[in-house]
């Protein structure tokens, strides 16, 4: 009988696709380009990262490396910690996340409340995710718990590979000519762009990086040796620099404008995308909404301007 109903771990993926009504209206008709948002905030813990969350852990007890009851070790700035504490909770794991302090209050209490514990390095003293990851290398080497490391973890663009990338083929019926998407850990860009590549190899994939000097949650320029090492660069055909002012003021007015309230990396995706569309024509160009703007409401981006 109780098979007849989901589980949590089911209503991961198949977010929506939606497409933007308002915001440069004119110049999308005009040009014939569509711009669609993938509304990854609909996922169960809010963000893209459940589905890599999810892989990486369904994963690793297929090959027998973990099993419930284990401790997971990982370094996180924000949504994959959310996800993973979310999953770990739903599988019966200890969850240990090691993260900057500069964090927002939202994700941090998001990260607490499935059970998690927290270690929050000193950015004051320039230990930032750089020091966090080599910290929870250090951890697992003294046997305190295994590091997932989605930094170089396959089963991370494998989720994208498998979910995000079929999903969008099929939503748009295999018109996507375009698909941008913000680059943090990389996972989604590598595993949307192996899956769409392998349908249509003029299929355009757009990297959005921060601008030198601004910093914007959930986009990151890495120094060479902290590469994501699941990051293939020949699957990002372009890549779009973005300012941390265009990406939250982009951020704002999607939630005006188009009712869709998303985090800062979403507007900077977003940004990017319609800088693309005033280049381009007869375009079908997919965002990633990559999480939802209320984790970010103590940081005053979104607060009404005096």
């Amino acid at each position: 009988m109780s098979s007849h109903y989901l589980t949590l771990d089911q209503l991961i993926g198949n977010t929506p696709l939606v497409r933007l009504q308002r915001m440069q209206a004119e110049l999308l008709a005009e040009r014939n380009n569509i711009v669609l948002a993938k509304l990854e905030g609909n996922n169960p813990a809010g963000s893209v990262k459940d589905r890599a969350a999810l892989s990486m852990i369904i994963e690793a007890e297929r090959r027998g490396e973990i099993t419930p009851g284990d401790t997971l070790i990982e370094a996180t700035s924000g949504n994959t910690g959310i996800a993973l504490a979310m999953v770990a909770a739903m599988r019966g794991y200890k969850m240990i996340l090691i993260m900057p302090d500069n964090l927002s209050i939202e994700r941090r209490g998001s990260m607490t409340v499935y059970g998690a514990q927290l270690i929050l390095t000193e950015t004051a003293q320039g230990h930032g995710m750089e020091y966090a990851r080599d910290l929870a290398l250090q951890m697992q080497a003294q046997g305190l718990g295994k590091v997932l490391n989605q930094f170089g973890n396959t089963d991370n663009p494998l989720a994208h590979i498998r979910g995000t990338g079929p999903e969008i083929w099929r939503d748009t019926h295999g018109q996507i000519t375009h698909f941008v998407s913000a680059m943090g850990t990389t996972g989604t860009i590598t595993g949307t762009s192996t899956f769409l590549k392998a349908q249509n190899s003029e299929i355009q994939i757009i990297g959005v990086q921060p601008s030198e000097g601004s910093s914007i949650p959930g986009i990151r320029k890495w120094p060479t040796e902290y590469l994501p090492t699941i990051f293939e660069p020949a699957r990002v055909d372009r890549e779009i620099a973005v300012t941390q002012v265009d990406a939250e003021e982009t951020a704002r007015r999607l939630a005006r404008e188009e009712g869709i309230f998303a985090g800062i990396s979403s507007g900077g995706a977003l940004w990017a995308a319609l800088q693309l569309a005033q280049e381009v024509r007869d375009a079908t160009i997919v965002f990633i909404v990559c999480d939802r703007g209320d984790r970010y409401l103590s940081q005053g981006v979104f607060n009404p301007p005096n």
